[in-house]
């Protein structure tokens, strides 16, 4: 998850939805925001904690700690979807946000560009899966290699054992 505070100066001609932009532009404008944002945080949650919390408890989980990793405190925190996973910090949840706000496609940008530049360096620690290609997502490549290959440290057990991926 990522945090964003961009400021009166910053110019966020561009910014959008980070599913909506090529690779390419997401990296211009990571750079961008992380140069002129007034501050910016990423927080994650593992593939363990995600096993044990859930995805939904997980992913409040990564919004905290990318709040809580913001060089100064946020006096109103948007977040994308519909919880609101803060306590004692003022929140507006808005669905469809990072299409909606600046705010949110900003902080889309840097956590995608991040995720995609793990899962890069993943493809290379963990060969046959074609992660560089389909970012993790099932694809056959994914799932054939998931049958033979077995599950990576990066892979979420329970996400694996509900569906019967290994099967």
């Amino acid at each position: 998850a990522g945090a964003v505070i961009l400021g009166d100066p910053f110019d966020w001609t561009g910014l959008n939805d980070s599913k909506k932009l090529s690779a390419k532009r997401r990296t211009e404008l990571d750079a961008r925001i992380r140069e002129g944002a007034v501050a910016w945080s990423i927080g994650m949650a593992s593939a363990e904690e995600i096993d044990r919390l859930n995805i939904r408890m997980a992913t409040h989980l990564a919004i905290r700690r990318a709040v809580a990793g913001l060089k100064i405190p946020p006096r109103l925190v948007l977040v994308d979807g519909i919880d609101e996973p803060l306590e004692g910090i003022a929140q507006k949840a808005i669905v469809k946000g990072d299409a909606l706000s600046v705010s949110i496609a900003a902080a889309s940008i840097i956590a995608k560009v991040l995720r995609d530049s793990m899962i890069e360096e993943w493809d290379v620690t963990c060969p046959g899966f074609g992660l560089r290609e389909n970012k993790g997502y099932g694809s056959a490549e994914h799932l054939s290699a998931l049958r033979t290959l077995g599950p990576t440290p990066h892979h979420r057990k329970s996400f694996i054992e509900r569906t019967g991926w290994l099967f």
